[in-house]
Formats: C-alpha cells, sequence, structure tokens
C-alpha cells in the first residue's frame, strides 16, 4: 500500500511508509540465529560422543584428542543438562615455519546431554585418557515403593 498515491504526502507518513517497508527485513534479522548459537551447533556436531547405561550408572565418552584434562569443563546446568565444553587454539606460528596442510581441528569442543531423572548430579566423576574424556554419571537408586498407610477409625 503506497500512502503517496493516497494524497497523504507528510513527511509523518513518508516515514509511516519508510517503516512499513522495512518491515520484512527486520523480521528476518530477529529471527536470524546468534553467532554464538550457530558456533555452538557446529561445536556440537563436530565433538563425537558415545553414550552408554549400566545398571548403576551412565557413562558419556567424549574425544577430545590433544587437550590437557585442565583445559576440559564438565558441568552441570539446569539441575539435569550435562555440558562437556573444551577449547583447542591454534599453536602460535615460529618463524621460518609455514603450514603446508591444516586439518587437525582447532576451536571449540562442546557436548550437551540431557540427563534422566534417575540420575545422582551429586555423584559424576570425569576421567581424561589418551584424549579420550569418560564421564560416569552414578544412578539415583531406585524409591523404595510405599507401604500402606493405616488411618485409626475413632469412635465418637
Amino acid at each position: 500500500m503506497d500512502l503517496r498515491l493516497m494524497g497523504l504526502e507528510s513527511p509523518f507518513f513518508q516515514t509511516l511508509q519508510q517503516m512499513m517497508d522495512n518491515t520484512d527485513d527486520v523480521d528476518k534479522n530477529l529471527n536470524a540465529p546468534t553467532r554464538t548459537y550457530v558456533h555452538d551447533a557446529k561445536a556440537m556436531a563436530a565433538t563425537p560422543a558415545d553414550v552408554k547405561e549400566y545398571p548403576n550408572s551412565y557413562e558419556f565418552v567424549v574425544d577430545m584428542p590433544g587437550l590437557k584434562s585442565g583445559d576440559i569443563k564438565v558441568q552441570v546446568e539446569d539441575d539435569n543438562m550435562l555440558l562437556i565444553s573444551s577449547m583447542r587454539k591454534r599453536e602460535e606460528e615460529k618463524e621460518g615455519v609455514k603450514y603446508l596442510r591444516m586439518e587437525r581441528r582447532m576451536g571449540k569442543f562442546m557436548r550437551k546431554f540431557a540427563l534422566p531423572e534417575n540420575a545422582n548430579t551429586d555423584a559424576i566423576s570425569a576421567i581424561c585418557q589418551d584424549g579420550v574424556l569418560t564421564v560416569t554419571v552414578n544412578k539415583l537408586p531406585p524409591p523404595e515403593p510405599k507401604k500402606p498407610k493405616t488411618i485409626e477409625v475413632k469412635i465418637a
């Protein structure tokens, strides 16, 4: 709808027309994923992991090649989200040395796992050996079945 065709050519209506014309561009920008979201999504897609269930625990095995245990973070967020993350930085270039090929992954490593209800978030251990991180989350014991409760009947 062009307001000029309707005889409404004041500065107010011209500004209103410009705002209406630019609405589509604003909507596209508001719905676009943030740079952090895209970066994290790429990191999660490029970090391989295995998840195993044992009778008394869950085990998360994540490849973390070339990282030291002090560089790896294992956290529990929101009481049920296991977050494993790290960052590998590019080595400083030495004078006289140039890369002919760079294929090893640099940047952020990250995985998130929703923990089951029976996961004991107070009993988590993590071990990194030979570039493989193993996070063990113990299970809570099953709840005891409720016994019937007897209510004494009184005489009125």
